[in-house]
């Protein structure tokens, strides 16, 4: 019989990577309805208490919502194929989130994946939008939010975690740098703290959101730097 989870987070089993690792090698929909009841158990069961118990245990540090559902702090298994070349139905991960306000407008979060090999963790926005970027360009050019964003992202490397979403080659159109960290934040169209690691021992056990909040505490200053800014 499989666990049952009810709210009370146990830990990930070790079937839910093997359910991973099996849907990676077998991503069908056919393959997929016959192994739903796998998806329900050890996917669905042990994310929803994993939201329960880890927004619990961020609301101490950030005031984030914490949906334990599929479409809300859990991303649906499906993919969307309408536009992709990549016809596979299925993702071969488990995601999470967690945000501030409104979901549709929060500009970070705090985020989570499982993978068949690993576990990556971080904070931040992945993306932003055209209103966002000339924002977040302007909180840049403006002296007193780049020292506090400074701030953050030297706390977060010190921390020894990577600050990401560098990905124009020069700066843009109308802006000039200062400094180098300037120069830096100017070249990023998204913005967002983040590790990718082994699956750690504890994924198994409640210790696992323990893992988890110890670097989302450590990156949380992007966070707030960014809602505080853009949001």
């Amino acid at each position: 019989m499989p666990p049952t989870y009810g709210s009370r987070f146990t830990g990930f089993p070790a079937e839910t990577t093997r359910f991973l690792q099996d849907l990676s090698k077998n991503n069908s929909k056919a393959w997929f309805d016959e192994h739903r009841a796998e998806y329900d158990d050890f996917w669905v069961a042990p994310a929803k208490a994993f939201v329960v118990a880890a927004g619990a245990a961020l609301r101490e540090i950030a005031p984030v919502e914490a949906q334990p559902r599929v479409n809300g702090s859990i991303f649906r298994v499906n993919r969307d194929i309408r536009f992709s070349a990549d016809k596979r139905p299925y993702k071969d991960y488990l995601d999470f989130w967690f945000w501030e306000g409104e979901r549709r407008s929060a500009v970070s979060g705090f985020y989570l994946r499982i993978t068949p090999d690993g576990v990556g963790v971080g904070v931040g926005a992945h993306g932003f939008d055209k209103d966002r970027l000339a924002s977040y360009r302007a909180a840049v050019a403006d002296p007193a939010s780049a020292e506090s964003l400074r701030a953050a992202v030297s706390a977060i490397e010190r921390a020894k975690f990577e600050v990401k979403g560098e990905r124009l080659k020069t700066l843009p159109r109308g802006f000039e740098a200062r400094d180098e960290f300037t120069a830096r934040m100017l070249r990023h169209n998204a913005l967002w703290a983040g590790e990718d690691a082994p699956a750690p021992k504890v994924l198994g056990s409640r210790r696992f959101v323990a893992w988890a909040m110890n670097r989302w505490s450590k990156m949380e200053p992007l966070h707030r730097w960014l809602v505080d800014t853009l949001q």
